[in-house]
């Protein structure tokens, strides 16, 4: 009466899988976003608070005031989260993590059959041993 049939449940699961993928990847987008925009903010106070108020004017590397090295290393990272959003994901996305989990579970089901032969080539199993024994269950007396 309300049964739905295997392939509507598996449309229904499929649908609802691609849309808490896409509600990641809104996430990760708006996140690279808001690094962003911290990044731009952030490097503009930093040369503020470097040039206009003179916090540790004094304070050079290579003849490049802190606030650059600053934005150079956070300019790095902010590349790295790019890198992760855009080009990690597409070859690692939920795909490649699908393919991985299914290499993993054919392996280790195959290793727990391989375990399973072992087992009985060396045990033999109770029913058979009582076949050899030829024992009676036991009856109250």
């Amino acid at each position: 009466m309300f049964s739905t049939s295997k392939k509507e449940n598996q449309k229904e699961s499929e649908q609802r899988e691609q849309y808490v993928y896409a509600s990641e990847r809104i996430e990760q987008k708006k996140g690279l976003l808001s690094h962003f925009i911290y990044f731009i903010a952030g490097s503009i106070i930093l040369c503020i608070i470097n040039l206009v108020l003179a916090i540790g004017i004094e304070i050079t590397f290579l003849n490049y005031n802190w606030f650059v090295w600053v934005t150079v290393l956070w300019g790095f990272i902010f590349l790295t989260h790019i890198f992760n959003v855009f080009i990690k994901n597409r070859f690692m996305g939920k795909e490649w993590e699908h393919r991985q989990l299914e290499k993993l579970k054919a392996l280790q089901e195959k290793r727990i059959l391989e375990l399973g032969k072992k087992v009985n080539a060396k045990t033999p199993i109770l029913e058979d041993l009582n076949k050899e024994k030829n024992l009676a269950p036991n009856k109250e007396i």
